[in-house]
C-alpha cells in the first residue's frame, strides 16, 4: 500500500470501503443512477475509480469525465467524447452523427483531438441533438455502460455565473433527466459527484425535481477502528518504526477519520522521522508533527484549498458570511444560536435577505462536512479543520457576542 496524499487511489492502494463498494456496485447493477456526495477529501474520486475498475472486470465499460474546467453543456458532450474514443464501437457509432472528416479520420485521431473536432461542431443551438446522439451510442453498446461525472456542481456554479446562466442551468439539468428517462433500462447509468454539494446548489434555483432520478448515497467518515488500521498498515508497509498506541493518538488529534487527513498525518510523520534520523516514532512526536506541520505553513496550504472551494461555491457575499460562522466555530468551539443572531443583525444592513442567505449558508456547510448540528448550535467535526481554521484566524476574528450589533459586518473574505 502507497502512501497516497494527493492522488486518487486504485488496486492495492484502495483501502477498506468494502461495504460501500458492495452496496454501490449493487445499485449500479440495478440501473439506479446515483448522486455520490461526502464532504472534501472523503475520497469519492477514488472509490468511483475503483468501482470502474471493479465493474470492468464483470463486463462493464466505464467512463470517467471530469467537467470541472467546463464552461458550457457543449464542453460536456465534447468530454464524454473524449472519454469514449477508446471504446471503438461506441465512438464509430457516435462519429456517424458527425462530419466525414470525424467518420474517416477516427483511427488516426487521437482522443484529446476527437474532443477538439467534435466541440468545433457543437454549438448552442445544437449540443442537445448531439448529446442525445452520444448517448444513445452507448446504449447500443453491447457491454452496459456506466458513465461518472465528476465535479458537475463546480461546472454548475460555473455556468450560473453568467447572465443567463440559471436557464442554461436549468436546460442542462432538465436535457439529462429527459434521456436518462427516455432510455430507461438501455441507456448508461450515471453517478455523479463533487467536492461541493449538488443539491444545495439546485435547491437555491428551484430545481429539486431535476435530480430526483438520482438516488443520494452519502460517503462517511472511516470509523476510529479503520482510520487506526490504515494508519498502522501504511506504518508497516512503508517501513515506518511506530511506538504501540501512536495509531491511536493520530486518530484522537484529527478527532475524524478523513482518508486524507489520515494520509497526510502519516506522511509528516514519515518526513519528520527521516529529517530528524529518529528510529522510533513516538505518541510525544503526534503532538509535536500535528502542531507544527500539519497545522504550519505547509499544513495551511490545504486549508487554503478548502477555502477555495469554499468560494467558487458561494460566491462573495456567501462566502464573507460562511467565514464569519466557521472562524466563529473554530475560536469559541460553537457557532451558537446567538451568535447566529448576532451575524443576522449585522448582515441584515448589508443584504436585505441575510437571515435566509445566512441559513442557507449554514446547510451548505453541513452538508458539505465543515460543520455538524449541536445542541448549542454548530461545531466543526473534524479537530483538524477547527484547529486550522482558528490558526487561520485567531488574530483576525472578533467573538460575534462581542461586537457592537449596529456595526458594519466585518468581511474576512479578503483577511
Amino acid at each position: 500500500m502507497r502512501l497516497s496524499t494527493g492522488r486518487w487511489v486504485v488496486g492495492e492502494d484502495f483501502f477498506d470501503r468494502s461495504a460501500e463498494l458492495e452496496t454501490l456496485a449493487r445499485l449500479i447493477e440495478e440501473r439506479n443512477h446515483l448522486l455520490l456526495t461526502g464532504q472534501r477529501r472523503m475520497g469519492k474520486t477514488s472509490i468511483v475509480r475503483e468501482l470502474s475498475r471493479r465493474l470492468q472486470a464483470q463486463g462493464w465499460t466505464t467512463l470517467f469525465v471530469d467537467v470541472e474546467g467546463a464552461t458550457c453543456p457543449e464542453d460536456v458532450i465534447a468530454l464524454i467524447a473524449k472519454e469514449i474514443h477508446p471504446i471503438r464501437p461506441i465512438a464509430a457509432r457516435l462519429a456517424n452523427s458527425f462530419t466525414r472528416f470525424i467518420r474517416e479520420n477516427l483511427d488516426e485521431i487521437s482522443a484529446n483531438q476527437f474532443r477538439v473536432k467534435i466541440r468545433a461542431k457543437l454549438n448552442a443551438g445544437n449540443w442537445r441533438h448531439q448529446g442525445e446522439q452520444l448517448l444513445q451510442a452507448c446504449a447500443q453498446h453491447d457491454t452496459p455502460v456506466l458513465i461518472a461525472i465528476d465535479e458537475l456542481p463546480i461546472f454548475l456554479k460555473r455556468m450560473l455565473r453568467d447572465d443567463q446562466g440559471a436557464t442554461t442551468v436549468e436546460l442542462f439539468l432538465s436535457w439529462l433527466r429527459s434521456e436518462v428517462q427516455l432510455l430507461e433500462d438501455t441507456g448508461p447509468v450515471f453517478i455523479i459527484s463533487g467536492s461541493i454539494g449538488l443539491e444545495p446548489i439546485v435547491r437555491s434555483l428551484g430545481l429539486s425535481d431535476r435530480i430526483n432520478y438520482l438516488y443520494p448515497f452519502r460517503l462517511r467518515p472511516w470509523d476510529r477502528q479503520t482510520s487506526i488500521a490504515c494508519f498502522n498498515r501504511l506504518a508497516q508497509e512503508n517501513s515506518l518504526p511506530i511506538e504501540n498506541g501512536l495509531a491511536e493518538a493520530v486518530y484522537d488529534a484529527l478527532g475524524i477519520g478523513i482518508p486524507h487527513h489520515v494520509q497526510s498525518f502519516f506522511a509528516r510523520l514519515r518526513d519528520f522521522s527521516i529529517m530528524q534520523g529518529r528510529k522510533l516514532i513516538t505518541k510525544n512526536d503526534v503532538s509535536r508533527v500535528y502542531r507544527n506541520d500539519l497545522l504550519g505553513p505547509l499544513g495551511q496550504n490545504d486549508l487554503i484549498h478548502y477555502e477555495a472551494r469554499l468560494k467558487e461555491g458561494l460566491g462573495e457575499d456567501n462566502y464573507s458570511i460562511a467565514m464569519e460562522i466557521l472562524a466563529e466555530a473554530a475560536l469559541e468551539v460553537v457557532f451558537s444560536h446567538r451568535a447566529k443572531s448576532v451575524l443576522e443583525n449585522l448582515y441584515t444592513r448589508r443584504i436585505k435577505d441575510a437571515k435566509q442567505r445566512i441559513t442557507g449558508v449554514i446547510e451548505i456547510l453541513v452538508h458539505d462536512g465543515y460543520l455538524e448540528p449541536d445542541p448549542e448550535g454548530y461545531r466543526f467535526a473534524s479537530r483538524l479543520l477547527r484547529d486550522w481554521w482558528s490558526a487561520r484566524f485567531r488574530n483576525h476574528h472578533v467573538p460575534l457576542c462581542n461586537r457592537i450589533t449596529n456595526a458594519p459586518a466585518r468581511d474576512l473574505a479578503n483577511v
